[in-house]
């Protein structure tokens, strides 16, 4: 009996509660998105941040290209990885 509380506790240590602490981050994240912010979506694609609208952001994808995304698609860790810690504001950057 001893043995199965063990496996509960270290189940909840090493897998319930890094998974709670990272979604409190990325809830925390989407409230912080504001205009101008340059992101990344859960799917990879790259933008800045024109417009929220509730649960739904028009992110600037090039010259005049907008999409509609969902703030839960928009990927805290994703972004962080490509931007660091420090989120970059300003004009989107295109290849010409």
């Amino acid at each position: 009996m001893l043995f199965f509380g063990l496996i509960i506790v270290v189940f909840w240590l090493f897998i319930i509660r890094p998974q709670t602490k990272r979604q409190k981050e990325q809830n925390k994240f989407a409230v912080a998105l504001e205009k101008g912010q340059e992101v990344v979506t859960s799917s990879g694609l790259l933008g800045r941040i024109n417009k929220i609208e509730g649960e739904i952001v028009t992110l600037e994808v090039g010259t005049k290209a907008f999409i509609r995304v969902t703030k839960s698609s928009i990927s805290k860790e994703m972004t962080e990885q490509v931007y660091g810690k420090e989120m970059k504001k300003g004009p989107v950057e295109t290849a010409e």
